[in-house]
């Protein structure tokens, strides 16, 4: 007689592990395996979500932020920058995740030559200046010098 019962509440948790799958995905453990310094696991983790745009508002962030980090090392600078560039556009963990967000598109502008980008993402930055450590702070001074530089 509770077979029905039952069965609604299996099938629930069903569709619940479907619909965390696909709004959570396999962030934390590639997030895990990227502060690991193991890049190809993280990178294959994260190449498991079907569709980003399906993530969770925090975890699509995390997700680019990731994924320009992964970019990062593998020197595909056009690559981390968009990355990095979407990651901006949605809440981090903190606002230093963010702020190091903006900080890495204006260090690729730079590189690139790209000056006027690279002095509007550092001014983005600046925004949040009273929430970001020391060293995220020195690392702006420093872009700005080279920024005077050129």
């Amino acid at each position: 007689m509770r077979v029905y019962e039952i069965a609604a509440v299996v099938a629930m948790f069903i569709a619940l592990l479907i619909w965390g799958y696909f709004k959570e995905g396999t962030i934390i453990l590639a997030a895990k395996a990227f502060h690991q310094k193991n890049y190809d696991k993280a990178e294959a983790l994260l190449l498991q979500v079907p569709n980003p745009a399906w993530l969770s508002k925090k975890r699509r962030g995390f997700y680019e932020f990731i994924f320009g980090g992964i970019c990062l090392q593998k020197q595909d600078f056009n690559e981390a920058e968009k990355h990095y560039e979407i990651a901006a556009q949605y809440p981090l963990r903190s606002a230093n995740d963010h702020v190091a967000a903006l900080v890495h598109v204006a260090n690729i502008s730079i590189r690139q030559n790209n000056f006027e980008k690279a002095k509007a993402y550092l001014q983005l930055a600046e925004k949040h200046e009273e929430k970001i450590t020391a060293k995220m702070k020195e690392v702006i001074k420093r872009l700005h010098e080279e920024l005077d530089k050129k």
